[in-house]
């Protein structure tokens, strides 16, 4: 059994759905402080919700550091009776490692460790630093997790120069794709007010369903941007729509209206947000409109951090990887404020989330690997620009 599969298998077997950490931190941090890295926890949230966070970092002698983030906290497992084994219990069938988080993303934190372990056994006076950022609350609100800890680092001007995320980014095999970027994500919620009123006399009411179709349609067909050669295009969509009383002669005094931007480089909070206001006062609507910007986008364009990983694929698997900015949200939203460099590495993705969850063994050592020749690469040109 390799130390990557081994540590894989102890973190799986803790239970940590969020916000809690299971123990995992703690085993993380036995693994790092003999390696020389200080370890400060920096926890948050109430007592109903608290998050464990972890900063940890090994300083190298050029004074740039690469920092492995990534979460402990994995989703609930969903029915118990649909699934083959214990969530909690590591279980290997048909050369398949089954558990939750055994993609979403306990492997790539063991992935990462022992790349880290077996590097600063190679160069114990690396010229490359070395941190990990690891939270419980990434599955959840997010609103206590990766994003206070990068605060704090900003305010204490201490920020990782690349970052590598753990996400499950690949498809097929190890290393076939990463994300360099995400789009940002913005949430409205609109209520649209008409007056209350018998159905059978529509004539002494106002429908707030019908006053708002029109601006609803045209929202739907606007082109907010056309994308650029990193993103796809920004789209709007309707999450949900909440109207009447429940019952079927009562026109509804309002609507509420949720819906979502997924938004690239090319587009703006405040520009959403004010084209989307000028069309509903174009339709002469009387409304209601909050906002809440869950993210903004972030892109690495290629340099050093991608090229240092798409070599180490290339010379691990022989894969050309390609580069994605598709996808959810992840904490690289976070990370990208305080660091220049971030991307996202990580297994195959299609059972993440799902029963059953797992990982084809085969794929881990190669992203330990990846992850090595990430470190090493960066290692030696650091040590090349210093000579």
């Amino acid at each position: 059994m390799s130390n990557t599969l081994r540590l894989a298998e102890q973190l799986i077997a803790r239970p940590s759905i969020t916000p809690e950490d299971g123990g995992c931190m703690d085993l993380i941090m036995s693994k790092l402080k003999p390696m020389g890295f200080v370890c400060e926890e920096i926890n948050s949230g109430p007592d109903s919700f608290r998050v464990r966070n972890l900063w940890a970092q090994r300083p190298g002698t050029a004074g740039k550091t690469l920092a492995f983030a990534g979460h402990t906290d994995v989703v609930p497992t969903g029915p118990l009776d649909q699934w083959s084994s214990d969530p909690f219990t590591p279980t290997h069938r048909d050369g398949k490692l089954f558990g939750r988080g055994s993609c979403d993303m306990k492997t790539s934190i063991a992935a990462m460790v022992v790349a880290a372990q077996e590097f600063l056994a190679m160069h114990p006076d690396p010229a490359l630093g070395l941190a990990f950022l690891l939270t419980s609350d990434e599955e959840g609100p997010a609103l206590d997790g990766t994003v206070v800890v990068c605060k704090l680092l900003q305010q204490r001007g201490e920020a990782p120069d690349y970052c590598i995320v753990g996400e499950p980014t690949s498809v097929e095999r190890t290393g076939d794709m990463i994300k360099n970027g995400r789009r940002g994500t913005m949430s409205g919620k609109l209520t649209v007010k008409g007056i209350q009123g018998h159905i059978a006399y529509p004539h002494l009411a106002r429908n707030p369903i019908h006053m708002a179709a029109p601006a609803l349609a045209e929202l739907a067909g606007i082109e907010w941007d056309k994308g650029n050669t990193f993103f796809q295009p920004t789209s709007w969509q309707v999450s949900n729509i909440h109207g009447g009383t429940g019952v079927s002669n009562i026109i509804p005094g309002a609507v509420v209206i949720d819906f979502n931007f997924r938004f690239c480089t090319e587009s703006t909070p405040d520009g959403l947000q004010q084209r989307l206001t000028d069309v509903l006062k174009k339709h002469a609507l009387d409304f209601d409109l909050s906002w809440v910007i869950g993210g903004l986008p972030f892109l690495t364009t290629p340099g050093t951090l991608v090229m240092a990983v798409q070599e180490a694929i290339r010379s691990q698997t022989g894969i050309e990887t390609q580069l994605s900015t598709t996808g959810g949200t992840s904490d690289g939203r976070f990370i990208a404020q305080i660091c220049p460099q971030v991307i996202e590495l990580g297994p195959p993705n299609a059972t993440i989330h799902k029963i059953n969850e797992h990982i084809v063994l085969g794929e881990m050592e190669p992203l330990k690997d990846i992850y090595l020749e990430v470190l090493q690469g960066l290692n030696r040109q650091l040590q090349t620009h210093s000579a």
